[in-house]
């Protein structure tokens, strides 16, 4: 008889909805989705604006969004999502196993506590421990992580500070396995040179000249504004810098950019010269079937995080799927598992605009090596697959 596992998780989300299907495509397996948060589209917090993916998200599994009665729906905040009926429809459903995404709503925190010692209940988030607290600070959060996590009986890990993250919150070796971060490596992958050039020619970028790329919600936590001071300083004429996304500083970053005096500029590797104004773009928000195409246009990706909350960057597992090189900060969750220094790319101390701007010229200092660099991204990230995530799952489920 088919196992019977029900998951919990507020949305669907362009990195869990291809997990779901891979495991209801087991015939082993009775998988139901429950959503909690009540409706597919939501607001966006961060980039301002309804949200809407263009990639399909409840295809190919079981789903049923649950009535959220929160008076402030949201999955930024815990009240946020309170689902009366959730417990209910679990019930009904009786699952040998309910796996979790996310602890920090009401309702799953409640379903956490009235399912421990009913059913196995696993869990799956990617925090760390990277964000710098006060010592008083450190022991609170220790304790409260603790009366949360002694709830359940398996957590999947999603790398190196996720395991750590775990283990100081009470869990045991033998409660983690290991079920990688991971992107639709095939998508962004797949090769889309014509329209990639078409947007470099748009933005009058020439042959020899570097694109760097940020990607992401232009937000304190992401440090957008560290990148920009980094390339003004860089001032080379052969490099150029885009923006892709919106948020709380696109007007701030956009009057930096305007009001800018272009010093004399450093000396040319060949590109046409032009002020640094005219070599820095800004695109609105780019939906994923447009992604990869971005990824692809750029030579380096940079991700200059400060936090707190960069839990792991999945952009850059993106970006190492277009097979590029990657550059960033030391509060990025991803980096100790995906950025091998000088290799495919660097880290650099996070809000250090100085050390950012090292590594910067190192690595726009040749284009061929930043191919080379973003061959060995490709490689490395192979191991980091829905694949593999769901393989680790299943092991869980075969062993109850």
């Amino acid at each position: 008889m088919a196992k019977k596992l029900s998951i919990i998780c507020s949305h669907p989300i362009q990195y869990y909805a291809p997990v779901f299907k891979l495991i209801a495509a087991n015939h082993d397996i009775d998988l139901m989705v429950f959503y909690t948060l009540g409706s597919e589209n939501q607001t966006d917090q961060g980039f301002k604006q309804n949200i809407i993916w263009d990639i399909p998200l409840l295809e190919g599994y079981p789903h049923e969004f649950i009535e959220n009665v929160s008076k402030n729906p949201g999955s930024h905040h815990y009240k946020g999502i309170i689902n009366p009926d959730l417990i209910s429809k679990i019930n009904a459903f009786k699952p040998d196993a309910l796996l979790i995404y996310g602890w920090a709503y009401s309702s799953h925190l409640k379903v956490m506590r009235y399912f421990h010692r009913k059913i196995p209940v696993w869990f799956r988030g990617d925090s760390t421990l990277l964000d710098r607290q006060p010592y008083w600070k450190k022991l609170l959060r220790k304790f409260s992580l603790a009366m949360v996590y002694k709830n359940v009986d398996l957590a999947f890990y999603v790398g190196r500070q996720n395991f750590d993250y775990f283990r100081a919150a009470g869990l045991s070796k033998e409660q983690l396995i290991f079920a990688p971060h991971a992107v639709d490596n095939h998508r962004f992958g797949t090769y889309r040179f014509d329209e990639a050039q078409t947007l470099r020619n748009r933005l009058g970028i020439v042959d020899g000249e570097i694109l760097v790329l940020f990607a992401g919600k232009l937000e304190r936590k992401k440090s957008p504004d560290l990148l920009l001071q980094a390339f003004l300083e860089l001032n080379a004429d052969d490099v150029h810098l885009l923006f892709v996304g919106n948020g709380e500083l696109e007007e701030n970053l956009k009057s930096v950019v305007k009001s800018f005096t272009n010093p004399p500029p450093a000396p040319s590797k060949g590109g046409q010269d032009s002020s640094t104004k005219e070599r820095i773009h800004f695109l609105d928000f780019k939906n994923q079937s447009e992604m990869p195409v971005i990824y692809q246009a750029c030579d380096l990706f940079c991700l200059p995080s400060k936090g707190p909350g960069e839990t792991w960057g999945l952009a850059v597992n993106e970006a190492m799927a277009a097979v590029k090189a990657v550059l960033i900060s030391d509060r990025v969750g991803c980096g100790i598992d995906l950025v091998e220094i000088g290799k495919n790319g660097y880290i650099f101390k996070a809000q250090d605009e100085n050390d950012l701007l090292v590594n910067l010229k190192i690595l726009v200092e040749d284009q061929a090596a930043l191919a080379e660099m973003g061959k060995r991204s490709a490689e490395k990230i192979k191991q980091w697959s829905f694949k593999l995530q769901v393989e680790a799952i299943m092991e869980a489920i075969n062993k109850l």
